[in-house]
C-alpha cells in the first residue's frame, strides 16, 4: 500500500512539473517570468528571459484600465525601434484604447551567424520565444491593468511565422493573431491541432516569393504547407464556414469566415500583385492597419 502512494506522489509530481513547463497545445504556462527590466528611455525597455536580453517599446493608450493588449513582432532582423518606425501601429491604435508593444527577438543561441529573430518553429534549436512571448504579455497585464481576455500577436514575415506558432500552441494568451507574409512552419503543421479557438488574419501578397502557395505552383517546392491549405486549416478547426467574399482596395480578395454562436473569425486577404512587404496604401488602396484594429474589435 505505501509503495503504491509514492508512486502516486511520484505521479502527481510529474504531472505538475509537466503543467510547468507547458500543459499541451493551446494551454500553455509561462515557467519562467520576465527579468531584469529597466526603463532606457520614455517607452524603451530592456528585459532578459531565461537569459535572452530583449528589448520592449510600450505605447500606452491615456486609460490602461482592461485595455486590450497588441504584441508587434518584427521581421527578420529588424528589430522594436525599426518595425515601429515603418508601420507605427500605435498612432490608430491607442486612440482606440489599444496598448500596443513592440518587441525585439533575438539570436538563435545554436548558430553564431543568425541575426535577430523568432524562434518560430523553423529548426528543431532556438530561444523558447513561445515562453518568452506569453510571459511578456502576462507581465504586462499584470503591471498595466489590460484586459487578460484580449490579447493580440501582430507580425510581419519571421514575425508572422511567429503568429502561426503563438496561435497553435499558445491561444490561451492569445485570443487572435495576425500573419502579414506569413507563413506555417514544416514543424508546427506536423504537429497541429485537432481543433482551435483562436482568430487569424492572413495577409497574402499575390506575388509574395517567401509564402508558398498553390496559386502560383510555389508550394510543390516548399516543405512548408501552401498558405491556403494552412487557412482551410484554420476555419475548420475553428468550426468556421465562409461568411462573405468580396474584392476590396484594388482588387485584392478579402474573405471573412465566421458562425452564429462562434466569438473568433478567420479572416483571408490576398493582395493583389502584392510582394513580401508591408501592404502601402498607396499601391493597394487599402489601410492595412485599420483593417487589422477591425477584425481585432471582432
Amino acid at each position: 500500500a505505501m509503495k503504491g502512494k509514492v508512486k502516486k506522489v511520484i505521479s502527481l509530481l510529474l504531472v505538475l512539473s509537466f503543467c510547468m513547463a507547458g500543459c499541451g497545445k493551446g494551454n500553455r504556462a509561462s515557467a519562467m517570468k520576465i527579468e531584469a527590466i529597466t526603463q532606457e528611455e520614455d517607452n524603451l525597455f530592456s528585459c532578459s528571459y531565461d537569459g535572452v536580453a530583449h528589448e520592449f517599446i510600450l505605447e500606452l493608450p491615456e486609460d490602461t484600465q482592461g485595455a486590450p493588449l497588441v504584441m508587434l513582432l518584427h521581421g527578420y532582423g529588424n528589430t522594436a525601434k525599426s518595425f515601429r518606425s515603418s508601420i507605427h501601429f500605435e498612432e490608430k491604435a491607442n486612440p482606440l484604447g489599444y496598448a500596443v508593444v513592440y518587441v525585439t527577438g533575438a539570436a538563435n543561441p545554436g548558430d553564431a551567424t543568425s541575426a535577430v529573430g523568432w524562434n518560430s518553429g523553423m529548426s528543431a534549436e532556438g530561444n523558447d520565444d513561445v515562453g518568452f512571448l506569453t510571459a511578456l504579455a502576462e507581465y504586462l497585464q499584470k503591471e498595466y491593468s489590460l484586459n487578460e481576455e484580449r490579447t493580440y500577436a501582430v507580425g510581419f514575415s519571421n514575425g508572422a511565422f511567429m503568429t502561426h506558432r503563438l496561435a497553435m500552441e499558445a491561444s490561451d494568451t492569445f485570443t487572435a493573431v495576425v500573419s502579414v507574409a506569413g507563413m506555417m512552419p514544416e514543424e508546427i503543421w506536423i504537429n497541429r491541432n485537432e481543433s482551435n479557438d483562436v482568430g487569424v488574419f492572413q495577409i497574402t501578397g499575390e506575388k509574395d516569393d517567401v509564402v508558398p502557395k498553390n496559386s502560383d505552383g510555389s508550394a510543390k517546392y516548399s516543405k512548408a504547407p501552401a498558405i491556403e491549405d494552412v487557412m482551410d486549416y484554420w476555419v475548420k478547426s475553428n468550426g468556421l464556414e465562409e461568411a462573405e467574399s468580396s474584392e476590396i482596395g484594388k482588387s485584392s480578395v478579402f474573405t471573412k469566415y465566421a458562425k452564429e454562436g462562434k466569438d473568433k473569425q478567420v479572416w483571408n486577404l490576398f493582395i493583389k500583385d502584392g510582394r513580401h512587404s508591408w501592404p502601402d496604401e498607396k499601391i493597394t488602396g487599402i489601410d492595412i492597419n485599420a483593417l487589422i484594429l477591425e477584425f481585432m474589435e471582432q
